[in-house]
C-alpha cells in the first residue's frame, strides 16, 4: 500500500514549502466571494478567480466553487456535484489518480475546508493549509500573480470512492430536528445568524429547531490558524460531548459547516456529516420551521 504524502487533514506552511516538488501534490486555491448581506435576502456570490490572480501560492490553480465545482442544477448555491462530475472537474485542474491535494484560500479557511470535505467524500487524499494565504504570506513565503499558470497536465480522472455518510439531506435533518432519528444538529453560522439578530441572505432568519450553535469562525485564532488541540476541544466540548452522535453540521450554504467539520475531524470524530443545502434550502420551504433567539 502506498504511503500517503499528507500527514493529516491539516498542513502548515513549512510542510507545504518542503513538499512543493513532489509530483503527487496539487495545490488548489478555493477562494470564493460571498459578501455579508446588507439586508434580508441580499444574496451575492462570485468566483474568487480574480482574487487568486492577484496573489496566490506559486503553482496553485484556482478551484472555482461557483463554477465547475458546484451543481448548477440544484436549487441552492454551492451544491456538491455528482462524484463523476466532481472527478471530471478535478481532472481539468490536474487532480487525477495518485494525486494528493492541499487546499487553501484567502477567506479565513472555510472555502478550503469545503473543498477538502468534497474531496474526502470521493476518496481523494486532501489537506487544508492552516491559516491559508495570509499565514503563507506572513511567513515570508513567495507569492505569484497573474492568470498565467501552466496548463494542467493531462491526468486520468480519479475513480470516486464515495462516502455518502459525509453528507446529510433535508429529510435527514428534518427527522433529527423532530426527534425521530438519533443525532445532533449544529449550526456553524455566527451567533447573529443563528439567533436571527443579523440580516440573512436567505429566505428567513433563525436556525433549524433543536440545533445548537458552534460558530465556525470561533474555531480559529486571531491569525487564522485552527485553535490548538486543547483549546479546540474545550470550545467544541462546550457544545457537544461524545454522546451527541451522529453530528450533522449546517450553516447557510454548507461552507462554514465544512470548517467546523474539519475541526471535529481534527479532534478525532468520525460521526460527522454536512447538510449540503443548509439554510438556503431549508428556509425556502415555508413548511420547514425556523426558530429565533438562543
Amino acid at each position: 500500500m502506498t504511503t500517503s504524502l499528507l500527514p493529516g487533514p491539516l498542513v502548515d506552511d513549512t510542510w507545504l514549502a518542503a513538499h512543493f516538488d513532489d509530483p503527487r501534490l496539487v495545490v488548489l486555491d478555493a477562494t470564493a466571494l460571498l459578501p455579508s448581506p446588507r439586508e434580508d435576502g441580499d444574496y451575492r456570490s462570485a468566483s474568487g478567480r480574480g482574487t487568486w490572480a492577484e496573489r496566490h501560492v506559486p503553482g496553485s490553480r484556482h478551484a472555482d466553487l461557483t463554477g465547475d465545482l458546484s451543481d448548477h442544477d440544484a436549487p441552492y448555491h454551492f451544491a456538491v456535484p455528482s462524484p463523476e462530475a466532481l472527478a471530471a472537474a478535478l481532472a481539468r485542474l490536474g487532480v487525477g489518480e495518485g494525486s494528493e491535494v492541499v487546499s487553501y484560500d484567502s477567506g479565513g479557511g472555510i472555502w478550503a475546508a469545503r473543498l477538502w470535505w468534497m474531496l474526502r467524500a470521493i476518496g481523494v487524499p486532501a489537506a487544508v493549509l492552516d491559516g491559508g494565504l495570509e499565514v503563507w504570506e506572513a511567513a515570508g513565503r513567495p507569492l505569484a500573480s497573474g492568470d498565467g499558470t501552466d496548463p494542467a497536465p493531462a491526468v486520468r480522472p480519479v475513480t470516486p470512492v464515495v462516502r455518502p455518510d459525509l453528507w446529510a439531506g433535508v429529510e435527514d435533518v428534518a427527522a433529527i430536528s423532530r426527534g425521530e432519528r438519533p443525532g445532533t444538529l449544529v449550526c456553524a453560522l455566527p451567533t447573529g445568524g443563528y439567533d436571527g439578530s443579523a440580516p440573512t441572505r436567505y429566505s428567513r432568519r433563525g436556525h433549524i429547531p433543536a440545533s445548537r450553535s458552534l460558530p465556525g469562525r470561533g474555531l480559529l485564532d486571531e491569525s487564522g490558524h485552527v485553535l490548538p488541540a486543547e483549546d479546540l476541544a474545550a470550545r467544541v466540548g462546550a457544545v457537544l460531548d461524545a454522546d451527541d452522535s451522529p453530528v450533522v453540521l449546517y450553516c447557510g450554504g454548507g461552507i462554514s459547516a465544512a470548517g467546523a467539520a474539519l475541526a471535529l475531524t481534527l479532534l478525532g470524530r468520525t460521526d460527522v456529516s454536512v447538510y449540503d443545502g443548509s439554510l438556503e434550502e431549508w428556509s425556502k420551504d415555508p413548511a420547514r420551521p425556523m426558530e429565533l433567539g438562543e
